[in-house]
């Protein structure tokens, strides 16, 4: 007899939440969501949503309530509400309260044995300062929690530039840390699920490339040899069995010309950069969360064929719409993503993203770039 969670609360019905459900939906589990908004990504398929801050410790325990396990779209939310539940969390709050401080994220890898670039926790311009004349310039200075999306990273390319970067992070306002700038070729992530009986399946390399600070294209399989994408996909094992969560992660690295890896950030999620699993990979990473946190088997995570991913970003603000699916569609390869958030809020907002596979990785470049020429979200 199966014995695997029927009722999963999901904090976060954003674009991540959305799709963890349709997978749930799949396997016919019963799924509600916590999220501040009424109108979020996922309301229109859940079973039921719970309207509430992501701080509001009653909604929690309201959610609780109604499931079996808990799980999460995204880390910036209430470590200490997810504490008081008596419902399974995956993954885990101890794995969550980690990665929430890039501080502690870095010092738990580093004492693992994990490669990550040299940081240190700064306090005011005089330690920056001093980081700088240890680490060199460029340097790079962080918040220790809530960035996304390049928010709250600020780059000193050199000591007279400092002042501005430790201001445009707050003066002081937020605990800091000061980190080496990486001369990396590539940015490369991989994807990666780890199950409750310890279990763990990897994803092939992705090769991302970034244009703002926001993700924009994702080639699979990345263009890296076959020792540095082995040494990726070790890095990211050990990086599952030291944070010992259940669930997808996603572990983003840099590639330096010399073929040395380390470790950037941790994500406690599937990820933007795993999306093109979705329709490269037999079980997509939004299956193999699910599947994790409600105890089933992890499904394989062979890749297909040679898989692109391009976002698509909001063009102007104002409610959303999606425009010229159909000219893209005339191509049989393209796959539109559109994630049914009600209004653009600002230009260049994740709204979307288009996949394509292709028989050669070339041909796969060239119809995503095609579609997405093609392919738009405005406001009205």
């Amino acid at each position: 007899m199966n014995l695997f969670a029927k009722k999963i609360g999901i904090v976060g019905g954003g674009q991540l939440g959305k799709m963890m459900i349709l997978e749930a939906k799949r396997l016919g589990l019963w799924v509600a969501v916590l999220d501040p908004s009424a109108t979020c990504c996922s309301a229109s398929i859940c079973d039921e949503l719970i309207v509430a801050p992501l701080d509001d410790k009653a909604a929690y325990l309201s959610l609780a309530e109604r499931v079996d396990v808990v799980t999460y779209e995204w880390e910036n939310i209430s470590a200490a509400a997810l504490e008081q539940l008596d419902k399974p969390v995956y993954p885990s709050v101890d794995s969550l309260k980690i990665i929430q401080s890039k501080l502690l994220q870095k010092q738990t890898l580093r004492n693992g044995g994990v490669p990550v670039p040299d940081f240190t926790a700064v306090h005011s311009l005089e330690e920056i300062a001093r980081a700088g004349e240890q680490f060199g310039y460029p340097l790079v200075l962080k918040t220790l929690g809530g960035g996304y999306d390049g928010h709250g990273v600020a780059v000193a390319k050199d000591a007279n530039a400092v002042q501005t970067a430790y201001e445009k992070l707050g003066a002081g306002a937020k605990p800091l840390m000061a980190e080496e700038f990486v001369r990396y070729k590539k940015e490369i992530s991989v994807i990666a699920t780890r199950g409750i009986d310890g279990s763990r399946v990897i994803y092939p390399v992705a090769e991302n490339h970034h244009e703002n600070s926001i993700l924009d294209t994702t080639i699979v399989p990345a263009r890296i040899s076959n020792e540095v994408a082995d040494r990726a996909c070790e890095i990211a094992d050990r990086v599952m069995e030291i944070l010992q969560g259940v669930g997808t992660c996603c572990v983003e690295m840099f590639v330096t010309e010399d073929g040395q890896v380390s470790v950037n950030e941790v994500a406690p999620r599937p990820h933007n950069s795993g999306h093109y699993t979705i329709e490269g990979c037999l079980a997509n990473q939004f299956e193999n969360h699910v599947r994790a946190v409600v105890g089933l088997p992890l499904g394989s995570t062979e890749l297909r064929q040679p898989t692109v991913m391009v976002n698509l970003l909001g063009q102007s603000v104002g409610a959303a719409q999606l425009l010229d699916v159909e000219e893209a569609y005339l191509d049989p390869q393209v796959k539109v993503h559109f994630y049914g958030k009600p209004m653009i809020k600002k230009t260049g907002q994740k709204m979307g993203h288009i996949t394509v596979i292709g028989d050669t990785m070339e041909d796969a470049i060239a119809r995503a770039e095609r579609a997405r020429n093609i392919v738009r979200v405005t406001g009205k």
